[in-house]
């Protein structure tokens, strides 16, 4: 199971969006692959869990974490190949580790834990919740979005990953996404 978890070696620049919901991270993640003429890695979650939702009307349990950050590495890995230069991750297991700890079982497992602060990216952008909160069937936490946010960017602090937060409208973040992106182009 472990190497269902690891990131497999790859020569390009890996870029995750990380935060909490509905907080434009998918939006981001396909204007950016559209420009930098690359793939994205969507969030395999969302397609678990609303795959869940629609059988059994059940909303994700502890034992839903290892098989959703086992789908996102495979997602992960897949994609890594057909990238051109950058790879867009509209989250990474990290996020995973952060929903676990907050939302499910106030821990997490040990195993997805180890893998979460393995794998590594070259910039996380953190998005605030200065977008509005669109209902579905899997967001649950509307009143909560502040106090997500703060968690997320404590986690990306104590873990010391690189990290920008990306405030504003579609046409601002995408701006500001693309001036970092391009920096570290830059250092290639």
């Amino acid at each position: 199971m472990e190497e269902k978890l690891k990131q497999e070696p790859a020569n390009i620049i890996k870029i995750a969006l990380f935060g909490p919901e509905s907080t434009g991270k998918t939006t981001l993640s396909e204007q950016l692959a559209r420009y930098y003429n690359t793939v994205w890695v969507p969030e395999y979650a969302r397609e678990y869990l609303q795959a869940k939702w629609n059988n059994e009307r059940k909303t994700c349990e502890p034992k839903d974490l290892l098989p959703i950050a086992e789908g996102q590495m495979l997602l992960e890995n897949v994609l890594a190949k057909k990238a051109t230069q950058i790879l867009i991750c509209d989250t990474d297991l990290l996020e995973t580790k952060v929903y676990s700890e907050a939302y499910y079982i106030g821990h997490c497992d040990p195993i997805l834990e180890k893998y979460a602060l393995m794998n590594t990216y070259d910039l996380y952008f953190l998005t605030y919740i200065d977008v509005p909160w669109e209902l579905d069937d899997l967001r649950d936490k509307p009143m909560e979005r502040e106090k997500m946010f703060n968690y997320f960017r404590e986690t990306l602090v104590k873990y010391n990953r690189n990290f920008v937060v990306l405030k504003g409208d579609k046409k601002t973040r995408l701006a500001t996404a693309v001036r970092e992106i391009d920096k570290l182009l830059q250092r290639e």
